[in-house]
């Protein structure tokens, strides 16, 4: 049985590869031959991106989460909350980016995943390191980084991305904000309980792992199809070097005004990225795109409506601004030091 997946799972790798190499050839056959659009023109620019940017991100994103939802298997939130248990501040704060990165949990995960970690005594910062780091830096934003803009702008939005989560934890934590928490999250008892060992077989993770592409995927094609139509458009249409003179770094208000912007918008990483790769493109400055990004991404108006339920409006004030500070800090770095 292991045999027969693991053949079927190399054939099936073995068909992405193919059709992966050859995406430029396929959607320049498309739109050339077959729709024999005039080159050069504003609408085949577009369409040409679109052709091309959906299959090779929708193919990246079913190889990575497969083999992300395997590793998952090997998580779950009770293990997840008891690695963190009695971890000094710092030390903890590392931890619970890191975990944040791999393990799965979005928005709707917030006020369960926060009651569990106060009754298991972990620290408020610690915990914010983990609510900070698990939507910002995951396995989608991960893989439309590097299929957008190569490993290099993958790597230091991760690391970016790990520093505002855990240095902000870390200052949450010195601060002492524990006050701020609504008082019925600290009366809530959660008693003992037991974490309980799933064994999975070899068969079973390579299930979770082709059920995690469909679940995700599932969920999130449209956006991706959102996003790079957005991106196919701007591409298309939006002057060279035009994002220049409002997005470009000799704009000393252009990473303030694009984490104003950014915060009360919703989006998720499939639906915001393939529009920042042509911003990008256009002349907007990385630092600036990076900071619009990540307020997107890390600081989900969805998200602070939930926490709302667990934290007094000066605690959610405290939290957005610390986050806020160290994305704004990212992205003048990047802008005019860098």
């Amino acid at each position: 049985m292991i045999k027969k997946r693991l053949i079927i799972s190399l054939t099936l790798l073995a068909i992405w590869v193919i059709f992966y190499m050859n995406l430029q050839v396929i959607s320049d056959f498309i739109v050339d031959d077959l729709l024999k659009l005039k080159a050069g023109d504003h609408f085949t620019k577009s369409l040409r991106f679109f052709i091309y940017e959906t299959p090779k991100v929708l193919l990246l994103l079913s190889l990575i989460i497969f083999f992300v939802g395997i590793i998952r298997s090997y998580f779950s939130p009770e293990k997840t909350r008891k690695a963190l248990e009695g971890k000094s501040l710092f030390a903890g704060n590392v931890m619970a980016a890191s975990l944040g990165v791999v393990t799965p949990f979005c928005s709707c995960s917030a006020i369960p995943l926060f009651l569990g970690f106060v009754e298991a005594g972990i620290p408020i910062g610690v915990t914010f390191s983990f609510l900070i780091a698990a939507p910002m830096i995951n396995e989608v934003a991960i893989v439309l980084l590097l299929g957008l803009f190569g490993w290099k702008v993958t790597l230091i939005y991760m690391i970016t991305g790990l520093t505002i989560a855990i240095s902000s934890g870390w200052l949450i934590g010195k601060l002492n904000l524990n006050k701020y928490v609504q008082d019925w999250v600290f009366k809530a008892k959660s008693g003992e309980q037991s974490i309980l060992e799933e064994k999975f077989s070899w068969n079973d993770r390579i299930d979770l792992g082709y059920n995690t592409v469909k679940e995700i995927v599932g969920k999130i094609w449209i956006y991706i199809l959102l996003g790079i139509a957005v991106g196919a458009g701007a591409h298309g249409y939006i002057p060279e070097d035009y994002m220049a003179a409002i997005m470009g770094s000799d704009a000393w208000y252009s990473v303030p005004l694009s984490i104003l912007i950014g915060v009360p918008l919703y989006s998720n990483a499939a639906g915001i990225i393939p529009i920042v790769s042509v911003l990008i493109e256009k002349g907007a400055s990385l630092g600036t795109a990076l900071a619009f990004m990540m307020s997107v991404i890390g600081l989900s108006l969805p998200e602070i409506i939930i926490l709302k339920k667990v934290l007094k409006t000066r605690m959610l004030v405290i939290f957005v601004s610390i986050v806020a500070t160290g994305i704004l800090i990212v992205g003048l770095i990047f802008n005019f030091v860098l």
